[in-house]
């Protein structure tokens, strides 16, 4: 069972709502979440290391439900020596990896979709941004008792993620950014404050993602009409990776192979089929590079 915070009204698109707590298989057909009561969310984050997980642009409430359901699977965080990735390495800097007795994942369920797929990329910059404004709210309020708070996204989740991490009351324990559908300067723009208030961040970017390379490219000037926080023209942090050289608490490395086959935009999160995933499977990879920056270990890969 998976634990969801959504912001949606409806399956495909609909505006943006106050964050509301659910739980359920998110992988199931047809998708049923059960309601968390506000007085038990206390309970459940109390002195835990939460790592919230949001999609990206153009996903259905249950796409991402099964993306993020299946995500929580393999990541299987808070069983002891369930790592299902790659051999463990140390913790950065000599500091051992988080405890995962306590961790908990969150699945974010944001409408940064519509009815009209793909033209509407332009606007969904700003919902996202009001999502991100909405999940520090909750943070900040709800999850003041966690023992930490960390996040990662895939492609316009970058912002959103982001956008609360700039605004919580307490330093953000990990970032890790993959795919990021947002300019590779933002971290020393329009998102400065963000990575002020992070003690890490990690990010997976690839020269092969052709989304990043045309789609972001035609959409985001439109988007800078929209939003003067951010400087236009800029190359797309999940393709290129952030200028270098990368401030702290900027993570080296960044790049994925691009080697047969690279990855591409859609290669980062599960798609919705059942786990063990083929051998092989460019996710794997990525969701192993998602856990351990989450629990602060070196990445020997990419």
């Amino acid at each position: 069972m998976t634990y969801f915070l959504s912001f949606r009204t409806q399956d495909v698109g609909g505006p943006v709502a106050d964050p509301r707590l659910y739980q359920g298989d998110g992988t199931a057909s047809p998708l049923s979440l059960a309601l968390v009561p506000d007085v038990l969310i206390p309970s459940i984050v109390g002195g835990r290391n939460l790592l919230f997980g949001a999609h990206g642009f153009n996903v259905s409430q249950t796409a991402g439900a099964c993306s993020l359901g299946y995500l929580d699977q393999y990541l299987a965080l808070g069983q002891q020596g369930s790592f299902s990735g790659m051999a463990q390495a140390g913790g950065v800097e000599g500091e051992p990896p988080i405890s995962t007795s306590q961790d908990l994942f969150i699945g974010i369920l944001w409408p940064g979709d519509c009815w009209l797929p793909v033209v509407d990329y332009p606007f969904e910059g700003g919902v996202a941004q009001d999502c991100g404004r909405r999940l520090a709210v909750f943070c900040n309020t709800r999850c003041a008792n966690a023992q930490s708070l960390s996040f990662v996204s895939h492609s316009l989740g970058a912002r959103l993620v982001l956008e609360a991490v700039s605004r919580l009351n307490v330093r953000a324990q990990s970032v890790c950014l993959t795919a990021a559908a947002i300019n590779r300067d933002c971290l020393t723009t329009q998102y400065a404050r963000a990575a002020a208030n992070a003690d890490s961040i990690s990010i997976l970017a690839s020269e092969a993602d052709w989304v990043l390379k045309v789609a972001f490219s035609i959409g985001d000037p439109f988007a800078d009409l929209l939003n003067d926080d951010h400087t236009p023209f800029q190359a797309a942090l999940g393709r290129k990776g952030p200028p270098t050289p990368a401030p702290p608490p900027i993570r080296a490395p960044w790049q994925t192979p691009d080697n047969p086959p690279g990855y591409g935009h859609g290669d980062y999160l599960p798609k919705c089929a059942p786990l063990p995933a083929p051998a092989g499977t460019l996710w794997l990879n990525a969701a192993d590079f998602m856990k351990r920056s989450f629990l602060r270990q070196r990445q020997p890969w990419p």
